[in-house]
């Protein structure tokens, strides 16, 4: 099924996380230890890093092993055949937050860097987008350094999300810190120099972001993930999608909340996390989808609603590999966005899978306005 062919020279990837234990300095004593355990590693692992942990991350020693270009270039191999079009352009997004690990924003930076994209098949990457909190008071002397280190550099991210429900991972250590006025003084930062910054929350702290978008008209806001609708597809955590009341109220709140965020015109939405454990798809440690049709029956309603609040020019794909690995081949992530937008046409495809992540990102063209500028 080539849905994809002719229509675009090539898919660019907006959300991938690259990680390898042994390179990357750590002070995390457990990560470093257990990275060289095989099986007994892979069953301690969720006991001690704590039973949230397994549920978003759905098998969570995948942090233990090492996922570089060569090990996306395997996964990626059969999008070009079932599709029609290769990836060929990544955005890297920080993946600190996700793993806990104590290296500083300017050493992910490196790290990046030095990996080989562009070598043998693999894609290239086109941007960069590091950790950081705006309330840190040396924001600007990280931001200079990554910039120093990678003229890739493109934004910010700061992962918001945290879950009323205490089975659910909380990445933040409180609510409301986006509109919080430290987190607003120290947004400027980033505004003045023109990055995109990144935000992943849960469904309930979307108005948060409205706040944020309000605040700041100029700067391009990505939400990752479609704004996480925690168990809309069934239970997760303690008690959130336990009932079928629970997960309509969890989609109708999340709908409204979506519709509210895209009157923004500076906010741009990530088809990513499609296959998200924490959504509720089951706790296999593996295959809780089972396939393209599956998945695009499943997330088709929340792309369309999507679709028809933000239209072509604010949405774009990203695979979140390998968080999303164990639940979705990336031919089947590919696959199925492409079943639920090919109806649109040509033109919504090559918007979402290629251009609007170039205009985001400023890919090859660093001066280009972005949304919102």
């Amino acid at each position: 099924m080539d849905t994809l062919g002719g229509e675009l020279p090539g898919i660019v990837d907006a959300h991938l996380h690259q990680w390898n234990p042994r390179r990357k300095p750590s002070s995390d004593v457990v990560s470093r230890g257990l990275h060289y355990v095989t099986d007994l590693g892979r069953q301690t692992v969720p006991r001690v890093i704590g039973r949230r942990e397994p549920e978003f991350l759905l098998n969570p020693s995948a942090l233990l092993r090492a996922y570089e270009p060569r090990d996306y270039l395997a996964d990626g191999a059969r999008v070009l055949p079932v599709t029609g079009a290769r990836i060929d352009t990544v955005v890297c997004v920080e993946s600190l937050s996700l793993s806990g690990r104590d290296t500083s924003p300017m050493a992910e930076t490196a790290y990046l860097t030095s990996l080989p994209f562009g070598a043998g098949g693999a894609p290239h990457v086109g941007a960069i987008v590091v950790a950081a909190d705006p309330r840190d008071d040396d924001l600007g002397r990280q931001l200079d350094e990554c910039a120093a280190a990678s003229d890739l550099l493109r934004g910010v991210r700061w992962c918001a999300a945290r879950h009323p429900d205490s089975g659910v991972r909380d990445f933040a250590a409180a609510e409301n810190i986006l509109p919080s006025a430290e987190f607003l003084n120290g947004f400027e930062t980033i505004a003045g120099r023109r990055l995109v910054f990144e935000v992943m929350c849960y469904s309930h702290q979307l108005y948060d972001v409205v706040i944020l978008a309000r605040e700041f008209p100029d700067t391009t806001i990505v939400v990752d993930h479609m704004g996480i609708p925690v168990g809309a597809f069934g239970p997760v955590g303690a008690r959130t999608g336990a009932t079928a009341a629970n997960r309509a109220d969890i989609l109708r709140l999340w709908r409204e909340r979506i519709t509210t965020l895209a009157t923004y015109p500076n906010v741009v939405v990530k088809l990513s996390g499609l296959a998200l454990p924490v959504l509720g798809y089951g706790k296999a440690r593996w295959g809780n989808i089972g396939g393209r049709e599956t998945l695009a029956e499943m997330v088709g309603p929340l792309v369309e609603h999507l679709a028809a609040r933000f239209g072509p020019e604010r949405l774009l794909f990203g695979s979140n590999y390998p968080v999303d690995k164990p639940n979705a081949t990336l031919e089947d992530l590919v696959g199925a966005l492409t079943d639920i937008l090919d109806d649109r046409g040509s033109y919504w495809l090559r918007r979402i899978f290629a251009d609007n992540a170039r205009a985001v990102y400023r890919l090859g063209a660093p001066d280009d306005p972005a949304p919102g500028e």
